[in-house]
């Protein structure tokens, strides 16, 4: 049985672009206001931007968190970015308990 290669967005690359220019940022001030410049060089920018590379999950994350968006605004080629960036979505999450100590 043969594996199918993973859908890959083909926007992608498109809206993580129109993120940066929106936020006015560099490829490495961008890596700065994602928190991702001890772990990435910045011609991963470029890479992602360009569509020869994917970035990883935690980095779209940091993407969708800087720009104010769903995550799924920025992977689902079915959805358009807001035309005004960033957008209004803020991350409030539930904070992760620690887990009960068993007896």
């Amino acid at each position: 049985m043969g594996t199918r290669p993973r859908h890959k967005p083909e926007q992608l690359g498109e809206k993580l672009l129109k993120i940066r220019n929106a936020l006015g940022l560099s490829q490495s001030e961008l890596l700065k206001h994602l928190e991702a410049d001890e772990d990435l060089a910045y011609h991963r920018i470029s890479e992602y931007e360009s569509g020869k590379r994917e970035p990883p999950l935690w980095i779209l994350l940091a993407y969708a968190r800087a720009a104010g968006v769903h995550l799924e605004d920025i992977v689902d080629d079915e959805l358009d970015l807001p035309s005004r960036l960033p957008g209004n979505v803020h991350y409030r999450g539930l904070s992760r308990k620690s887990p009960t100590p068993k007896k």
